[in-house]
């Protein structure tokens, strides 16, 4: 494995111009396309999902999917009963197409959905996203893709198969799908910074999954309850790294556009939840070409909130934030991309509609899987150095290709 991307292609920017006329074709794709596109429907039919992961964001983005027209939820999929009923109460999903238990997503396949959505705990994606796309459907998939390194290349092998298979495989990166974001990036990309010499990125809040403790007690060890709190199990989520910090860490990578060489970190928990992840993180990773990245995160504590990634050039700067402004400043025109004001839910609506558009236009080409697939690295070449508290390698972490198990003896399949 080498220090620089091994596998992945390189980002396809779009301009604003561009962005925007991808995303007004939506509304006109189903007049566009040629028939047979989606399996199982006709050009004017919409695109049938199988769901799995009903909790709070499945459910909130099934809201997003339902409010875009194109789509029609046939069969969900959770561990619990009573989620996946609630969940299928609200979108009308059949009873006889409620599934439960950790392999019920398989028997929710056997149902042929067009596509499917996962919104489970980041530990199952590689496997739930493998089976979708082995039983033909198109996958719309939640960062982060996984919680270790042979999670991601499956994850990898998957999205080159879904090209194989003539299949859209989208992964929900917001900023990616942010015109502000893809034409700040362009212009660093371009030049308009100069030769990259360093560069900061925090994502730093208050307490995130701090109501899922009353989920742990009084049997932290019980494994139902730690599917129901699994934001603060650490193989089941990554740690707060690889499922929170991931967003701040994704858009440095898309910046350098190269993987890190290496990082060196700390880190720990202080809040005292009783789960197993962190609440705080420090890495220092060392990208090509002498490029340092200075790397923080909290989740702890009140005062101060932000997902950002500033990088500096020898000529400039840009700066870039989840809840703020995106901007480029340097020997050319400056850029301001304005203020994001809700781009949780406005990076899920173009994700939607982009992949919606992908699969009836016949568009598979997936870039979103290897460049989620580099971040997701990213992170956990950070957790792997901070845990250790020495400096780890990317050729040492993809070497070693450390498995993460889950304990789930007394869980229903």
């Amino acid at each position: 494995m080498t220090n620089q991307p091994p596998l992945f292609c390189a980002p396809r920017n779009l301009t604003r111009r561009q962005f925007i006329a991808r995303a007004g074709a939506t509304a006109v794709a189903f007049n566009l396309v040629r028939p047979g596109l989606v399996r199982g429907a006709d050009t004017n039919s919409r695109i049938t999902l199988g769901w799995m992961g009903c909790g709070g964001r499945g459910t909130w983005i099934a809201d997003l999917f339902q409010k875009h027209g194109g789509y029609r939820i046939v069969a969900a999929h959770d561990y619990f009963q009573d989620k996946v009923d609630a969940f299928g109460d609200k979108f009308g999903v059949d009873k006889a197409r409620r599934y439960t238990g950790l392999k019920g997503y398989l028997k929710m396949l056997e149902q042929k959905p067009d596509a499917v959505v996962i919104e489970s705990p980041p530990y199952f994606h590689p496997v739930q996203a493998a089976a979708g796309v082995e039983a033909g459907c198109h996958v719309y998939l939640a960062k982060p893709i996984a919680v270790d390194v042979p999670g991601c290349r499956t994850i990898e092998d998957s999205g080159r198969k879904a090209t194989q298979k003539r299949l859209t495989f989208l992964v929900d990166f917001q900023t990616r799908a942010s015109a502000a974001y893809q034409e700040a990036v362009r212009r660093v990309h371009h030049g308009d910074i100069g030769k990259l010499v360093s560069g900061e990125a925090v994502y730093v809040c208050g307490p995130t999954w701090g109501g899922m403790s009353e989920f742990l007690q009084p049997n932290p060890k019980d494994p139902e309850r730690r599917l129901r709190a699994w934001g603060l199990d650490r193989v089941l989520s990554g740690d707060v790294i690889t499922e929170q910090n991931i967003h701040a860490l994704d858009v440095a990578c898309w910046i350098l556009g190269a993987n890190p060489i290496k990082a060196y970190g700390t880190g720990g928990e202080a809040r005292g939840l009783g789960g197993t992840c962190w609440d705080h993180f420090a890495v220092i990773y060392q990208f090509p070409n002498d490029v340092t990245l200075s790397f923080a995160s909290k989740q702890l504590g009140q005062g101060i909130d932000d997902i950002m990634c500033r990088v500096y050039g020898t000529t400039g700067t840009i700066d870039t934030h989840y809840f703020g402004e995106v901007w480029v400043k340097g020997k050319e025109d400056a850029y301001n991309g304005g203020r994001m004001t809700n781009l949780y839910t406005d990076g899920a609506v173009n994700n939607i509609a982009t992949f919606h558009q992908n699969i009836m236009r016949g568009d598979f080409e997936n870039p979103t899987v290897p460049e989620s697939v580099r971040s997701n690295l990213t992170t956990i070449l950070g957790r792997t150095a901070a845990y250790q508290r020495k400096e780890v390698t990317w050729e040492q972490m993809m070497k070693k290709n450390e498995k993460w198990e889950a304990d789930l003896k007394g869980v229903k399949a």
